[in-house]
Formats: C-alpha cells, sequence, structure tokens
C-alpha cells in the first residue's frame, strides 16, 4: 500500500502545536508520514523536535490589533512564507496538510491551496481567531470544538469534531501526583491552579493572598508560570508551587479534586475529558478578543464550569467559588459524564482520512 504523507502546522503557543501531537501516534498507526512546517523561533520549533518530526522552517507574521511598526513589514514576511511553503508542499507532495492555527499557519494553508492539496484546520474556540479567519477561506474543511462554532464558518465547511486530547494526559497516575507534590496530610481534598503555560499574574496574587485560608482545606497544586514562583511559600505544608510542568503534568492533573484554570478551549476540554470540577477564569476584554470568555459562558450554561470574570475577581470571590464547587462536584461530574463531547482525535482523523489527496 503507498504510504501517505501529511503535513502539520501551527505554532505561536503551546495551544497551537500539542493538540497536533496528539494526533500523531494514530496518523502513524494509519501508515502516514508526518511533517510539520513552523518558524524557526516560534515554540513550536522546540516541541516538534523533541517528538522527533521532520521539521521544515518559514517565514512568517503576525497581524496585530494595536499600532506596530512591524505591522508594515510582517505582511512581506507572509508572503515569503506562501512562497517558502509552496516550495516544501511541492518537494515533499503530501496527501493532506492539517493546521492548529497561530500565525505560521496562514502561508501554509494558502500554499496548500495552490498547490491543490487538502487543508483541514482545527478551530479551538467557539470564533475563529485572525489567523484562521485568514485561512479559512483557503481551506478544504474546519473542524470545530463547540457546536455554537458551526454558524461562525461560511461555506459549509464546519465539521464538528471536539478537540483532540493527548492519551497521556488521561493516563496520569494519581499516586505519582501526589508523591511529586511531597503532600503530608492526604486526607485533605487537591485544588489545583493553572493560569496557562505562563502562568496568570491576576489568578496568582489573588490565590496568594488569601493561601492560609485555602490550606486549613486542601492541599494545593499550583503551577504558576515561568518567574512567578513565590520562594516565602516554599515551606508552606500542603502547598506545591512550579513555573511550569510537562511530563508531570498527567499525574498532577490525575491527583486535582478540583481546579482553578483560565478558560483556553484546549485546556477546559482537558478538564472535561478528565472529569475536573473546575472554576474557570476567562481572560478579560480588556487582554483578549473575549474567546476565553464565550468558552466558559458554554460550559457554565453546559453544568460543567463555575465561571469567575476576571473583573470581578478577588479574594473574598475565590474563597466562596471553592467552598460553592467542592459543596456541588458530583453535580458537575454528573454534567460532565453526560456530556456528547468526547475526545475528538478519531472525529479529526476521520475527516484527515475523507479528504486526503490519492
Amino acid at each position: 500500500m503507498k504510504r501517505r504523507k501529511i503535513i502539520m502546522t501551527g505554532g505561536g503557543s503551546a495551544g497551537h502545536v500539542t493538540p497536533n501531537l496528539a494526533l500523531v501516534p494514530r496518523l502513524l498507526e494509519l501508515g502516514y508520514e508526518v511533517q510539520y512546517i513552523g518558524t524557526k523561533d516560534g515554540i513550536e520549533n522546540n516541541i516538534i523536535k523533541e517528538a522527533k518530526i521532520k521539521y521544515h522552517t518559514i517565514s512568517s507574521g503576525k497581524l496585530r490589533r494595536y499600532f506596530d511598526i512591524k505591522n508594515f513589514t510582517d505582511p512581506f514576511r507572509v508572503i515569503k512564507g506562501v512562497f517558502e511553503a509552496i516550495s516544501i508542499i511541492k518537494k515533499e507532495r503530501p496527501n493532506v496538510v492539517f493546521s492548529k492555527g497561530g500565525f505560521v499557519s496562514v502561508p501554509v494553508v494558502i500554499a496548500a491551496h495552490f498547490c491543490r492539496v487538502p487543508a483541514i484546520t482545527h478551530e479551538s474556540d467557539i470564533t475563529p481567531g485572525l489567523a484562521n479567519r485568514l485561512a479559512i477561506p483557503y481551506c478544504t474543511k474546519v473542524c470545530v470544538t463547540f457546536p455554537e462554532s458551526i454558524k461562525n464558518i461560511k461555506g459549509n465547511k464546519a465539521v464538528l469534531t471536539g478537540t483532540p486530547i493527548r492519551k497521556e494526559l488521561l493516563n496520569g497516575n494519581r499516586n505519582t501526583g501526589l508523591q511529586i507534590c511531597g503532600f503530608i496530610n492526604l486526607s485533605k481534598p487537591i485544588l489545583f491552579v493553572i493560569g496557562g503555560s505562563l502562568g496568570a499574574k491576576v489568578i496568582n496574587e489573588t490565590f496568594r493572598s488569601c493561601i492560609d485560608k485555602i490550606l486549613l482545606n486542601y492541599n494545593v497544586i499550583h503551577i504558576c508560570g515561568k518567574g512567578n514562583l513565590d520562594k516565602n511559600l516554599d515551606k508552606k505544608n500542603g502547598y506545591a508551587q512550579f513555573e511550569y510542568v510537562s511530563d508531570e503534568l498527567p499525574h498532577l492533573m490525575n491527583a486535582a479534586d478540583l481546579v482553578i484554570s483560565r478558560a483556553g478551549a484546549n485546556s477546559i476540554f482537558e478538564l472535561l475529558a478528565l472529569r475536573k470540577p473546575n472554576i474557570l477564569i476567562p481572560l478579560s476584554r480588556k487582554s483578549s478578543r473575549g474567546d476565553q470568555i464565550l468558552n466558559a459562558q458554554s460550559f457554565k450554561k453546559n453544568g460543567y464550569s463555575l465561571v469567575i470574570e476576571e473583573e470581578k475577581l478577588n479574594s473574598e470571590a475565590l474563597i466562596k467559588g471553592i467552598d460553592e464547587l467542592s459543596k456541588n462536584r458530583e453535580t458537575y461530574i454528573k454534567a460532565m459524564r453526560e456530556s456528547p463531547v468526547k475526545n475528538g482525535v478519531d472525529n479529526i482523523i476521520e475527516v484527515i482520512q475523507k479528504y486526503s489527496k490519492g
């Protein structure tokens, strides 16, 4: 049987890269050769190379919603990236291109269109980000995570698939997670706090302002982001803080009884898959295009999450939210257990196979 080839793309943040890796094992099982197009300096470079996937680099720019001199030069970088991607695609002759978004994906998807190679993209949020809005006209199909997203994709291109969840995340071990943290009193429930791959200053500060009160009833795992460790808290019993975790994450997540998180689509669907009762604190519109707010509202409506708006976040609201979440923990777990949304890996693979060329 002729070996099929897929070129994947996506970058700028871990959220545009790691979902691609969730698809790779299944693609390899099906006989696909997997390659990747990213930028030289993007976060995707190290992540993909560590996964031992053949990696190609192109130029790419970023369209900003604020004034920056680079807004005048980056369009030329995108055009350069299109020609570089066309050269790679013509040489490698993939059967299909799969994009997870981010600005590096725009020239790749456009190049696939010009090379007449089917391009499938995945949109995590309810409304497409700017990069995907630019890329979607050149895509064959768009895999979406939320049912609400279908109406936001024109041209009958949307396919509801859910989001891909890394298999290893589902196989964490609670005891290993507890050993990593070194908790002494194991009778307390575990509260897991994470603000995204870079941490979240407002969450860190608010949480730490009431840490002593929280530690009376909970052990705490706190992923606070690079440079955000507080050495003054190192000796507090029941408090384990980390700048960033990688291989440890599945075990720490498995150990958690309750979770406080931002509302990025990848993160919240991981919480749904793991059935972890959670408080979502979405990024405010001051700091984002409002996608996390929509994500959080959807999860609140379906009974999966308790939501605290960033503008209303303070120690009192946080303590009250934790108490309410703990009290109604089983109700949230039941709603998540009954969710029709499952791990999207198989659904996305089905779309890739259906539209692969040749």
